[in-house]
């Protein structure tokens, strides 16, 4: 068994049912299966890709990276799909790493991977949609493949995909995830969303992550529903697809519900039957949340990572409007703990670091054993995310545990401080981080962007802390600039912000 299977099984019992909707065209089980045939016909005998080969994709979203993801299953390859915001720079030092056999790029990327070419050995790239001088042609090696299924070689115990870290915590790393990995996030999923196979999922996120990837649109194919699938994120096109009326979920990231309900089309508009917004990061502002159920629209929040496929942590839609702020209870597959640094359980209500056990955890740090050892620890992953619990058993994520800031010996987590900036109308976007202070080791400084034509000041935002939290957590300082950098996911990164902060404090100096 692998992967593929799911898709051969819904095109045995609901051949004519749409699985992808993608620009305008839909895309049946049988056709997706008849594809991801021809794509493992491609892979074998064409690129001389089996079992143990690896797979590297630059391109925005499309029918062809889930094709391949399927085919690689099959003949138990992995794909490793590319950010494709990145520099060249950074997807050499991928590439050299996980060391493919076929790198397929998309046109809008030509440029860019002959950039890549000139640095790292690739045995085969891949021309997707348009010819390139030297490439070779995905169109021509289509012509001659075969679309029925081979001998499968790929197991569930296989690596499927690698997916490389954003990066928030230093240097990327491969997260390799196993076919059973992504089957039991699928089942994970189902429970969480109360997943049917007549649901319309509405993917825009980026399918070179895990969130774009995972949460919905693998599960919504795991069950057989139907994957509205979006080349890029654009406000103005969710706000079509929504308004068609048959989406009924959807993943979107604190950055996108914000562009969502600033756009003119927010108010009074009709959702149709969406049921339920999907989302998660390390800290999701309050009021954003607040502005969905407005509409009475539950925001299921997720904790998890790449390391974990994502899903972990979840909120149903039947507690979603009573825990804002929580990301839930463990996963149907999963074990979560709260531990200190002596890896003790934490009581109720302390903060302790996040430890996931399940079959939806990552193999390995590819190329990486002493990372993989550091994270994996007795089949326990150790996130680096401190969290505690309620009475309930409720999780609530407090901050990254190298994000938390110890000033004076106590400990301030800036999630609790970036909710109370959030609730600023003046400020469109703030984060909190730490800076080195002689008196008292550290101290929490406020990076804020203005909303426009707005003057707030430094002694404005300090006021805000004002009886709303202890003396000791209020910042010190405030610094203002024009944006915050973030990864693709909508994560601030958090390390160019302390970059920020000290270079700014030298220049005064």
């Amino acid at each position: 068994m692998d992967l593929s299977n799911w898709i051969e099984r819904h095109a045995d019992f609901t051949p004519g049912k749409t699985a992808i909707r993608f620009l305008g065209e839909d895309i049946t089980y049988a056709a997706l299966a008849g594809r991801i045939s021809k794509y493992a016909d491609i892979l074998e005998n064409s690129l001389k890709i089996g079992r143990g080969g690896r797979v590297a994709y630059l391109g925005f979203n499309s029918p062809e990276t889930l094709s391949l993801m399927f085919a690689c299953a099959r003949v138990g390859a992995a794909l490793m799909p590319l950010n494709w915001r990145l520099a060249a720079p950074e997807h050499v030092r991928m590439l050299a790493d996980s060391q493919p056999g076929a790198l397929f790029v998309e046109p809008e990327f030509f440029d860019h991977a002959t950039e890549i070419a000139a640095a790292v050995d690739t045995p085969f790239i891949v021309s997707v949609g348009e010819e390139r001088e030297g490439w070779i042609s995905l169109a021509e090696l289509w012509r001659s493949a075969s679309d029925t299924k081979g001998t499968a070689s790929g197991d569930i115990n296989d690596p499927v995909l690698i997916c490389y870290t954003s990066g928030s915590t230093g240097v990327p790393k491969g997260v390799v995830l196993t076919q059973n990995a992504i089957q039991f996030n699928a089942v994970n999923s189902i429970h969480m969303h109360d997943l049917r196979n007549d649901d319309r999922v509405l993917t825009t996120l980026p399918l070179f992550h895990v969130g774009g990837l995972n949460i919905q649109t693998m599960p919504a194919l795991h069950l057989g529903a139907t994957v509205v699938l979006q080349r890029q994120f654009d406000p103005e096109t969710t706000f079509d697809d929504l308004g068609a009326g048959d989406v009924t979920l959807t993943v979107l990231v604190p950055a996108q519900m914000q562009a969502m309900s600033g756009h003119p089309r927010w108010d009074g508009f009709n959702f149709g039957n969406l049921r339920a917004v999907t989302t998660g990061s390390t800290f999701v502002p309050h009021k954003q949340i607040e502005l969905f159920h407005g509409r009475d629209i539950p925001v299921l929040q997720i904790y998890g990572s790449t390391e974990t496929s994502p899903i972990a942590v979840y909120t149903t839609a039947r507690d979603a409007l009573d825990r804002v702020g929580s990301t839930g209870k463990p996963a149907i597959h999963c074990e979560v703990r709260l531990v200190d640094d002596d890896g003790n359980d934490v009581p109720v209500g302390t903060s302790g670091e996040i430890l996931v056990r399940g079959p939806n955890v990552m193999r390995e740090y590819l190329n990486q054993p002493e990372a993989t050892a550091q994270s994996l620890r007795d089949g326990w992953f150790y996130s680096g995310d401190m969290g505690h619990f309620d009475a309930d058993g409720f999780l609530y994520v407090d901050d990254r545990k190298k994000d938390m800031i110890i000033s004076g010996g106590e400990n301030i987590y800036p999630a609790e401080l970036e909710n109370v900036l959030a609730d600023c109308a003046a400020i469109r976007e703030a984060a909190v981080v730490g800076k080195p202070d002689k008196k008292w080791g550290e101290v929490a400084v406020a990076v804020a962007v203005r909303t426009s034509d707005n003057e707030i000041d430094e002694a404005d935002v300090l006021a805000l802390f004002d009886g709303t939290l202890a003396r000791f957590k209020h910042p010190k300082e405030v610094v203002f600039t024009d944006g915050l950098p973030r990864n693709a996911m909508g994560k601030i990164l958090k390390d160019e912000l302390r970059q920020m902060v000290g270079q700014r404090e030298m220049g005064e100096a």
